[in-house]
């Protein structure tokens, strides 16, 4: 089964495939189970996220909250925040995505900057969980159904529709919300931080990086810039170095003819054992085996 790789820019932002040129909607459906290890990485997009589960139960990471989502559950995920699904104990889990940017909201300037900015720029909403078993589920799930069954059928101008139906979601998810909190002082900026540190270090990967190097990139002392990449990504900045570094040196041995040697090079490890041991950790294969099986080890 070929898996599903998320193309990322440097910045940990996602490269978004539309399904039609110059309409910026995306509609998928989708299995935890053909994701690596059952965990998309962590990512953000400007645009707009809904995620319906069909089948089993997905954990859900959102700049730093984790949330479980059960069968007939609907997730919003807010623009331009750091999130990701993943799978529990193994199980897996089937899903409706659907992506769409803020700009198919512009009919109305005035419920542009009334109902839908506010919300996109809003430090405190950063998602909202539609429950199957609460009136707001009940509405938002024949609607969520009906787009990913549009993309499926493909009639024509089939977008209007469901750009229609994103519209009527969004009057859903603004009554479940109510009146917005005043936003005190300037917005959070800590995510913009984070970007930065992760866009140093998929930019330099193969050079020399210390903690200092990861950490002046962000403004941030090393102690901080451990904190939030523990608060937003789960690792520890150098784990999340050295993953970057094994995952683009996974690519390399698929996608080119270079030696093993040249491709942990390459990458930042100047030890071809220790890159054979922490490719071994993390691949469960040793290099040669994973070139040899086209990346179908495990």
């Amino acid at each position: 089964m070929e898996l599903n790789q998320i193309e990322l820019m440097s910045d940990a932002s996602e490269v978004v495939r539309y399904d039609r040129e110059n309409v910026r909607l995306y509609i998928r459906e989708g299995r935890l189970s053909r994701y690596p290890d059952m965990r998309a990485p962590c990512h953000w997009h400007d645009d707009i996220e809904w995620i319906r589960v069909l089948e089993g139960e997905m954990r859900y990471y959102i700049d730093g909250e984790r949330i479980t989502l059960e069968e007939g559950d609907a997730l919003f995920v807010n623009a331009r925040r750091m999130h990701y699904g993943y799978g529990f104990q193994g199980r897996d889990c089937r899903f409706t995505c659907i992506l769409f940017h803020p700009s198919l909201f512009t009919g109305s300037g005035v419920l542009l900057e009334r109902e839908v900015r506010p919300v996109l720029e809003h430090p405190g909403v950063n998602w909202r969980r539609l429950e199957a078993s609460t009136p707001a589920g009940q509405e938002a799930a024949p609607l969520l159904s009906r787009i990913a069954a549009l993309k499926e059928e493909a009639p024509v101008a089939y977008e209007l529709e469901a750009v229609g139906l994103l519209h009527i979601l969004w009057g859903i998810l603004r009554r479940r919300m109510g009146s917005l909190p005043p936003v005190e002082g300037k917005p959070h900026t800590e995510l913009d931080l984070q970007r930065a540190m992760v866009a140093y270090i998929r930019q330099n990967y193969g050079e020399k990086l210390s903690l200092s190097d990861i950490a002046s990139a962000g403004h941030v002392r090393r102690s901080r810039c451990c904190q939030m990449f523990r608060r937003h990504l789960q690792q520890t900045p150098v784990d999340y170095l050295n993953s970057y570094r094994l995952k683009t040196a996974a690519n390399l041995l698929r996608g080119t003819n270079r030696t093993v040697t040249e491709i942990a090079l390459s990458c930042g490890f100047n030890h071809l054992s220790y890159f054979s041991k922490m490719f071994l950790q993390v691949y469960g294969c040793t290099p040669k085996e994973y070139r040899k099986t086209g990346g179908a080890v495990r």
